[in-house]
């Protein structure tokens, strides 16, 4: 597992691959996989050993497992974020039409993420940061509000101290009351929406609760034991 390490960190934190294995962890079994662009597309090289899965792309793919190496790949195949998906037996193809149809469906078992702001309530900020003014929702607001479960992957923090898992988003929103479970560079949270509560499950080797809450703009609570992240 690699690592990376800010000023004033007790501990490295986690690598940005080493958020997609983990956060590849919780995919299940035989489930329907839409993965976002950055860290959540490299969660198709980690499929943990003996799951199998059908990854989906909004383009219109279904059925890949892993992606090419860097410098490979057949251009004619390509997943939302510019990737090169392996060929695989069985895929399927079609246009953008039936692909959103699967995603608003409700077809899509999980979706992994990325997010610029997560609120307590499980709300989802990830298409722009306004004093920029640029961005673009591509399929984001399709998957958050109809994926069955949805997973985010990011680093927890912005220039090493600035909270992304706040008491509300600041930033316009993807969807509201979406996300169910948090991996970051550090932690691994799951939101209970009902109750409104943010559980600490898991942290980064050389972490504690009270590092990964410093670091957090809302407060977190614990059920039993934390783990932590391998």
């Amino acid at each position: 597992m690699s690592f990376t390490q800010n000023q004033g960190d007790p501990a490295p934190r986690l690598s940005r691959a080493a958020i997609a294995r983990r956060a590849a962890r919780d995919l299940v079994d035989g489930s329907t996989v839409n993965l976002g662009i950055g860290i959540p597309a490299m969660c198709a090289d980690f499929l943990p050993e003996g799951v199998e899965l059908r990854y989906h792309a909004e383009n219109g793919v279904l059925g890949f497992e892993e992606l090419s190496p860097p410098g490979e790949g057949d251009p004619n195949l390509m997943d939302a974020g510019g990737s090169f998906p392996k060929w695989v037996p069985g895929m399927a193809f079609f246009d953008s039409v039936e692909s959103f149809s699967l995603i608003r469906g409700g077809h899509i078992d999980v979706t992994v993420l990325g997010a610029l702001q997560v609120s307590r309530t499980g709300d989802l900020a990830n298409w722009i940061i306004p004093k920029r003014g640029i961005g673009s929702i591509g399929g984001a607001m399709d998957l958050a509000a109809n994926a069955k479960r949805v997973i985010i992957a990011m680093e927890h923090n912005v220039k090493g101290d600035i909270p992304k898992i706040v008491e509300e988003c600041t930033f316009p929103l993807t969807a509201p009351g979406c996300v169910d479970e948090i991996v970051t560079d550090i932690a691994v949270i799951t939101i209970d929406r009902a109750s409104e509560r943010m559980v600490l499950k898991e942290v980064a080797p050389g972490w504690t609760f009270d590092d990964v809450q410093s670091r957090t703009g809302v407060a977190l609570e614990v059920d039993g034991e934390i783990g932590y992240i391998a």
